[in-house]
């Protein structure tokens, strides 16, 4: 998944669905695209970047939950952003493990179509 498309799933069809599963790209694409809109934003009006941010909220505690769900963790985990130092280390821990294997919250989400799925044979 690339950045426009990660930004469009999370903005467009998936923007407040908690359900289901966001691999590492989806999530990371769209955590990159609400800090420059915010950053960007945050330097026209500050007014406009509470706005916006306040709308981003939604999508990102969803893609949030989605990723969660994704290495088969409750999306109430995102709980411990509150807890300062630790809870971020845990969360980010948490956000950066690959996808796992089909689990409660339904089918791993699909490779890339042009990502290998297994090295080619006679490959180290």
């Amino acid at each position: 998944m690339d950045f426009k498309q990660s930004v469009i799933t999370c903005l467009k069809d998936k923007y407040v669905d908690f359900s289901g599963r966001a691999g590492r790209p989806e999530f990371w694409w769209f955590a990159l695209f609400t800090l420059v809109v915010g950053l960007v934003v945050g330097m026209v009006s500050d007014i406009l970047a509470m706005l916006v941010n306040l709308g981003l909220v939604l999508p990102s505690l969803a893609v949030g939950a989605r990723r969660l769900h994704d290495i088969g963790k409750s999306g109430w985990f995102q709980l411990l952003w509150f807890i300062p130092v630790l809870g971020w280390a845990v969360m980010i821990y948490f956000l950066v493990q690959p996808t796992g294997a089909a689990n409660q919250y339904g089918e791993g989400p699909a490779p890339a179509p042009d990502a290998p799925t297994a090295l080619p044979p006679g490959a180290v």
